[in-house]
């Protein structure tokens, strides 16, 4: 199956493709779309281009899934969907349908929130300033334990 992964920056792709490979998912020939570095927001990028790829996604003959993975920051996983959803209309292509092969992934602040979470730290959903990794590849130690909780169908409480 042909991947798609649309993301903010580096750190999404390096999460995003150490936790699909861990779960079985063959990534090396994954197309990867993140925001170009230093020419505005990751949000507004994934925004802007979440009706072109699912456009895209439904044209393709071949069996592809679209995974999308972008921080809440204030406005929380419900408020990102909502701009998704507005973004797909403004541009006449039909929202996402649950039957899809499409996955959203949202921290309700950003990814650092995940991390944090994944270190065994107590989370708070109002404190958005969780440290970022010196180097994305760190991330492999927090997609272990994801990969673990999935795998035992179980996130850690509070969840």
């Amino acid at each position: 199956m042909q991947l798609v992964l649309l993301c903010e920056d580096r750190q999404h792709e390096a999460f995003a493709r150490r936790f699909l490979s861990s779960m079985g998912w063959e990534t090396r020939a994954m197309r990867v779309e993140k925001a170009p570095g230093g020419r505005g927001a990751g949000e507004q990028f994934v925004r802007e281009r979440f009706p072109l790829e699912l456009r895209v996604h439904r044209t393709r003959p071949v069996s592809q899934a679209l995974v999308v993975l972008m921080d809440g920051d204030r406005e929380g996983p419900q408020g990102r969907l909502q701009r998704l959803d507005l973004a797909c209309r403004e541009a006449g292509v039909r929202e996402r349908a649950a039957e899809e092969r499409v996955a959203v992934f949202i921290p309700t602040g950003n990814i650092e929130t995940w991390l944090a979470y994944l270190d065994g730290e107590r989370v708070e959903e109002e404190h958005l300033h969780y440290p970022r990794l010196v180097r994305e590849r760190d991330c492999q130690r927090h997609v272990d334990e994801l990969a673990r909780m999935c795998r035992a169908g179980k996130l850690r409480d509070p969840a």
